[in-house]
């Protein structure tokens, strides 16, 4: 990692529409304003087949392995479907694994159509545990996101502050994936005192 942190969204909606697309952009603006440079993956510029027997090559996922693995932080986005994240997102993370987020920062953002999206954001953070990312200790679901999040306007206020509050924390820190090469280093050449 540079001194410039680099973080990724990626939208888990094909929506043209989409309020989970809308709420990653105050994501993106605060992690710019902390100094990060950003990057949002819409999936809908993906061709990525269902994760089979086609292997982890299949369609576009090559390009999408790639600019995650470039990523310093990486922030998931999901609507909620029947108490789950969405389909395109769970096939964009299956052709994923370890080499993409092991030791990278993984912040959560869920949207709903009614009420609070628990079971999706705790799915979200299952997942990123299993390939060994540090996940940001809060998330932001929103609840009846019809009512906070306007595809055309933006988010109001109550989400927009939670949502720039993560954003500045991933580009702030981002670095925390370098704690285990600097633990190596570390130990290689301790400091010895006299």
């Amino acid at each position: 990692m540079n001194d410039t942190p680099h973080v990724v969204a990626v939208s888990g909606s094909l929506r043209d529409e989409s309020t989970t697309r809308t709420a990653l952009a105050p994501v993106l603006a605060a992690a710019e304003l902390e100094g990060a440079t950003t990057e949002l993956i819409d999936l809908r510029d993906y061709d990525l087949p269902l994760y089979g027997s086609d292997g982890r090559d299949a369609g576009d996922a090559p390009e999408l392995r790639r600019r995650i693995r470039e990523a310093d932080a990486v922030v998931l986005g999901s609507p909620i479907y029947h108490g789950t994240i969405a389909s395109p997102l769970k096939t964009a993370l299956d052709y994923c694994g370890f080499d993409e987020f092991e030791n990278t920062l993984v912040g959560i953002v869920v949207t709903a159509g009614g009420r609070f999206p628990t079971p999706a954001i705790l799915h979200l953070r299952t997942a990123a545990r299993w390939v060994r990312a540090w996940v940001h200790p809060t998330h932001v679901g929103i609840p009846d996101a019809s009512d906070h999040v306007d595809p055309g306007e933006g988010v109001d206020d109550e989400y927009a502050d939670r949502l720039e509050d993560l954003g500045a924390d991933v580009a702030r820190y981002a670095a925390i994936g370098r704690l285990p090469e600097l633990r190596e280093q570390a130990e290689a050449d301790p400091i010895t005192s006299d």
